[in-house]
């Protein structure tokens, strides 16, 4: 059985080679994404946990006795502990966060992994040497106050060298520092992509801790000396609130914590790639199923010659195991290679390179599954073909089975699409908290269904299409129309790859566009100001210096928008946010349900709607209020519609004099500047100036509009363009799909082309045909996919609208025209290799052919 399935391989190996680059293409994605998904996870957490080999023993603050903030460690206590018997030394360690910049004043960096740390020589019995954590290439570590070092690769970013003066802020005033040095560092202390920076200890404690304090102190033991054994002698010196843990436990669990960071990705990846052996699958069991009716008459004269249908089934499960294991083998090799692409293109700070990692479970795990997917795939057609009696396929009488509405498929179909509904719109409208996991549930379902009902479903979409082919090309659009329905199966299962494919993808835009358009009102819509200062490191605080400062740019109207917490207002608590009440209608769109703005200059206070709905409040009503030990009342001036989940717009707002009434250091949340067009509005000048006003310092970050616009929601566009992007490769296997059942459906038809070519039908008339054919089958799969994808985004959206306030579905026509474009595209190229092959036809050969 193995010789002889080996000898129908290769004898059809041509007709095979599109099933085996569909399962080449399904398991390359696969393996591609398990092995640079688990290269990743492993890059990150060996980058988190680097280093800290280094370090016997680590030393921090436990617990604070009475509740209140730790003020850190007292600095002795290292000279202390370098003295206990096994200690090699001991460091003190103050960290922070410090954005650099680069000449022409720009933050350099990707990411928010922008720290500060002390250059901290070792102390050994009170003695001074080197800082084990940094190894110099230039220059020496910082030891004036007004110097520091940088770590190479920022140092590189930057044009600078030891000697040059470098910018730098902290969350306090930015400072000019000259350049002592540029180091390379442990990975745990300095990610890719990321910056370190390193100030002399009493600097950091300056600008990180408090004077005299730090954060914790690293121990290095001497030879012979196990760390848990010098963390049992340190731990009797630490004072109250103090603890001792070892470096390989601190090393173990920021692994952990590294690992699992990536693991979001890592799934979704691995999805796709199910989606794509998924769609792989229809293209292996249709093309099996033509390859197997047109080989009945060899396989019924098997039969006849004593071998049983078990054997002859064995023998084709055998051929879809050779064709899977080796197609799967060379998959496996081209998806290492992609992952080797990938993870060199796309190694950043929260995506670090490492070397590839093949484990065997992915080796043998995605052999497994291009091998399995192809024999289930080839399994149905099998079994079908053995399901004809030997002498009607020696006679050549069976003919396909047209999809009826009676037929079991049509009733499985239909009863697995309407329960797929029905789950989806419980799982939309009223399943709860598992929402998803129902709709997720009913997706599978519905999809299935719709899979089943794909070839009864082809014949009335024909029928739609057929008077406008009629119009366009008389002959070749009848006889396209003819040939698609003649065997409704085979156009089905050629168009549920696109329609997989079109569902997600559409799904995805109608999700994405709908999440966009709420992100787009929940900032931009409010944001009418030129410019947005924030934080651009962890450690920045805005303040009211910033406020004022910003205030000096010519021509700016400015306000911040200063947060202040622990009110109690009309029996509930309440977060104000004080503004300038002269100009925060120009910084920000109140659209008012009642009352009006100029009631903030007059003391009142703005209310959300949500919030005043939440609290029965309306505009004139008097409410006490309360903070700490002071209390008073206010009144509700004006009532506006906003957003809970808005970034800018406030729940409660009020004019900054009523805030200071009763917090006096509010938190400045963001400041909003607006740019007077008689002074040259927004403009590289003014932005020039306004970052000059703040004092040139990194760690703040000055947005324009767009800037805002695609900081709050810019993330969405490139998480779909990478989802798009996967999708691709299962809409390139619907394409190979096309392709195969078109050339193989010429090889069926030759006598009947040969027939039409000998009645007069010109070359390319023929080659239009089957180009027509392709469309046909693309704008079918194509548009119930894209009407699935609706459906599906509909439904997944109906589950953010109790949790995300103004949520609305929007139908991005254009993304949803362009897929389906994109797919009769696809369609349209992968019928010109099976064209050219039929108007090539030899009219004595194809008419002779029995």
């Amino acid at each position: 059985m193995f010789r002889t399935a080996l000898r129908n391989v290769l004898a059809h190996k041509a007709r095979l080679l599109m099933t085996a680059l569909a399962v080449v293409l399904g398991v390359a994605f696969a393996t591609g994404s398990l092995v640079f998904s688990q290269t990743r996870s492993d890059a990150a957490a060996e980058q988190a946990s680097a280093g800290y080999d280094r370090i016997a023993v680590n030393v921090g603050v436990d617990a604070v006795p009475d509740g209140g903030a730790p003020t850190g460690l007292d600095e002795r206590l290292a000279s202390r502990l370098a003295r206990v018997p096994g200690v090699a030394h001991a460091a003190n360690r103050v960290d922070g966060s410090a954005a650099v910049a680069d000449r022409t004043g720009r933050l350099l960096g990707d990411g928010d992994s922008h720290r500060g740390s002390n250059y901290a020589p070792a102390d050994r019995n009170g003695t001074e040497g080197t800082d084990p954590a940094y190894r110099f290439t230039a220059g020496h570590g910082p030891t004036y106050d007004d110097e520091i070092a940088l770590d190479a690769s920022t140092a590189a970013r930057g044009g600078y060298r030891a000697g040059d003066r470098v910018r730098v802020g902290t969350g306090q005033a930015a400072a000019t520092y000259r350049l002592s040095g540029v180091f390379r560092s442990d990975g745990h202390r300095l990610t890719d992509g990321g910056t370190l920076t390193l100030f002399t200890t009493r600097t950091a404690q300056r600008l990180f801790a408090t004077p005299g304090h730090v954060q914790s102190i690293e121990l290095a033991a001497e030879s012979g000396i196990s760390a848990p054994e010098l963390a049992e002698r340190v731990a009797k010196l630490l004072p109250k609130g103090a603890g001792a843990v070892t470096g390989a436990t601190l090393g173990r669990i920021q692994a952990n914590l590294a690992s699992s960071n990536q693991d979001t990705m890592g799934q979704i990846l691995l999805g796709f790639s199910l989606v794509a052996m998924f769609v792989a699958a229809f293209l292996i069991s249709n093309t099996f199923t033509m390859l197997i009716g047109r080989r009945t008459r060899e396989l019924a004269l098997l039969r006849l010659l004593g071998a049983s249908g078990r054997q002859v089934r064995r023998i084709l499960l055998a051929e879809s195991v050779l064709v899977g294991s080796v197609a799967s083998a060379l998959g496996l090799l081209i998806g290492t290679g992609v992952a080797a692409a990938l993870n060199r293109l796309l190694g950043t700070a929260s995506s670090p390179t490492g070397p590839l990692v093949l484990s065997p479970a992915t080796l043998l795990g995605t052999m497994l599954l291009g091998t399995a997917t192809t024999v289930v795939a080839a399994w149905l057609p099998a079994r079908r073909a053995m399901s004809i009696a030997p002498v009607t396929a020696l006679t050549g009488s069976d003919t396909p089975t047209p999809a009826t509405a009676r037929s079991p498929r049509t009733a499985v179909g239909a009863a697995l699409t309407g329960i797929g509904v029905l789950v989806v719109v419980y799982g939309a409208v009223g399943a709860g908290s598992d929402a998803r996991t129902v709709i997720g549930l009913g997706t599978l379902l519905a999809v299935v269904g719709v899979l089943g009902l794909i070839p009864l479903l082809a014949r009335p979409f024909v029928a739609v299409l057929r008077p406008l082919l009629l119009r366009i090309s008389p002959v070749q659009g009848v006889l396209a129309t003819r040939n698609t329905t003649r065997d409704p199966r085979r156009t089905g299962a050629t168009a549920a790859a696109l329609t997989v494919a079109l569902a997600l993808a559409s799904g995805l835009s109608v999700l994405g566009a709908s999440a966009s358009h709420y992100l787009e009102r929940a900032t931009t819509h409010d944001f009418t100001a030129d410019y947005l200062v924030k934080p651009a490191v962890d450690s920045a605080r805005l303040t009211a210096a910033n406020t004022k400062a910003a205030a000096g740019t010519p021509g700016a109207t400015v306000s911040g928008l200063n947060q202040s917490t622990g009110y109690v207002l009309g029996g509930s608590p309440a977060v104000l946010t004080g503004v300038d009440p002269t100009a925060v209608g120009r910084l920000m769109r109140y659209d008012l349900v009642g009352g009006s703005l100029d009631a903030l200059t007059r003391g009142r206070i703005a209310v959300a709607d949500y919030k005043a709905k939440e609290s029965g409040w309306h505009v004139g009503q008097s409410l006490p209020v309360r903070r700490g030990g002071k209390s008073g009342r206010v009144t509700v001036g004006a009532i506006y519609r906003a957003d809970p989940q808005s970034n800018l717009l406030p729940s409660i707002t009020a004019a900054d004099s009523l805030v200071t009434r009763y917090d006096k250091t509010p938190h400045t949340h963001v400041i909003l500047v607006a740019t007077d067009r008689t002074s040259g509005g927004a403009s590289p000048a003014t932005y020039s100036a306004l970052t000059h006003a703040l004092g040139d310092d990194p760690a703040l970050a000055v947005l324009d509009r767009s800037a805002v616009e695609d900081e709050y929601s810019g993330d969405i566009g490139d998480q779909l363009d990478i989802f798009y992007a996967l999708l691709t490769m299962a809409a390139l296997i619907a394409g190979l799909g096309v392709t195969n059942t078109l050339a193989l459906s010429v090889l069926e038809r030759q006598k009947e082309i040969g027939t039409l070519r000998a009645v007069g039908l010109a070359r390319a008339q023929v080659t239009r045909m089957i180009r027509w054919e392709a469309l046909i089958v693309g704008a079918f799969g194509a548009t119930l996919g894209t009407l699935l994808g609706i459906f599906l985004g509909w439904a997944l959206g109906r589950t953010l609208q109790d949790t995300v306030s103004g949520y609305t579905l929007v139908l991005p026509w254009g993304r949803l025209a362009a897929g389906i474009a994109l797919a009769m595209t696809i369609a349209l190229l992968a019928s010109l290799w099976p064209a050219r092959k039929a108007s090539r036809v030899a009219i004595t050969t194809a008419t002779s052919a029995a």
